[in-house]
């Protein structure tokens, strides 16, 4: 058994051990009290061109930030944290914001998550991957929890850097990565890429929480590891259910993100070089 668990985490890791991974040196924002957190930057998109570095970055929660990965953050030059997470979420581990940033919270889709209740109801029911595949492909909440975070993207100045996260950096956050690199002109394929990277970043994290679910819970191993992985066909369900609705990923950002062609070039003039 442990010999298949082995099997099956090293194959996610080689689905993207490519420009995501070798690069991790430079990508990832080592911290002592956050997990997850890196930058987006450095991926080339259809036409050639790179997202800027030190611009953009995604992350698990903050609430465990110390004195000194508070000096690193201020050092990014952070104009605003965007936290996805939900009410229940933020009360019970709130974030350490870096000095000069300011906070957004985008709770939207998250009103339940966190609450004691709502987990144990959601244990109980997690069985396979239809749970979290319907969280990903319930498209509802969307519009309120990213189109703010695109308004702050095409607002930000060039000297300032954005951050957005969760608390695992992992599904309200992967998805939120996947929209700016394709808005960004970035193929599926590296966006995917950057999507089940979190299954590196969060190797260890993620091997603790499926234990303590197994044990507290009494979950099946095989359905705590679907609720923390990072999986394929979680992020194609995102796009399939955009696709059946509006046609296109296009569509969809023109009609919901409001990212008309104009803004489309103006976010790839203040992120692309």
């Amino acid at each position: 058994m442990k010999s298949f668990i082995f099997l099956s985490i090293f194959s996610i890791f080689s689905v993207c051990v490519n420009s995501q991974i070798s690069d991790s040196i430079k990508r990832q924002v080592k911290l002592e009290g956050a997990i997850n957190f890196r930058d987006i930057g450095g991926y080339e998109n259809k036409n050639g061109k790179h997202i800027k570095w030190g611009k953009i970055y995604r992350s698990a929660s903050l609430n465990g930030l110390t004195q000194n990965d508070l000096e690193i953050l201020k050092k990014l030059a952070l104009s605003y944290v965007i936290d996805f997470r939900g009410p229940f979420e933020c009360k019970t581990a709130p974030d350490k914001i870096p000095a000069n940033a300011l906070y957004l919270n985008l709770p939207a889709g998250s009103e339940n998550i966190g609450d004691s209740n709502y987990l144990k109801n959601m244990m109980r029911s997690i069985k396979n991957d239809s749970s979290m595949i319907n969280f990903y492909s319930d498209l509802t909440p969307f519009k309120d929890r990213y189109k703010p975070m695109f308004d702050q993207l095409l607002k930000n100045n060039k000297d300032s850097a954005i951050l957005f996260h969760c608390s695992a950096g992992k599904d309200r956050t992967g998805i939120a990565a996947a929209l700016i690199l394709y808005a960004l002109g970035v193929d599926e394929k590296t966006i995917m890429d950057d999507y089940l990277a979190t299954n590196f970043y969060r190797k260890n994290e993620n091997e603790k929480a499926i234990n303590a679910m197994v044990k507290m819970y009494r979950l099946d191993e095989s359905a705590a590891k679907n609720m923390m992985s990072a999986k394929e066909s979680y992020l194609n369900a995102t796009f399939n259910a955009i696709k059946y609705k509006y046609g296109s990923i296009d569509n969809y950002l023109r009609d919901e993100m409001g990212l008309t062609n104009k803004k489309i070039k103006l976010l790839k003039s203040f992120y692309l070089e």
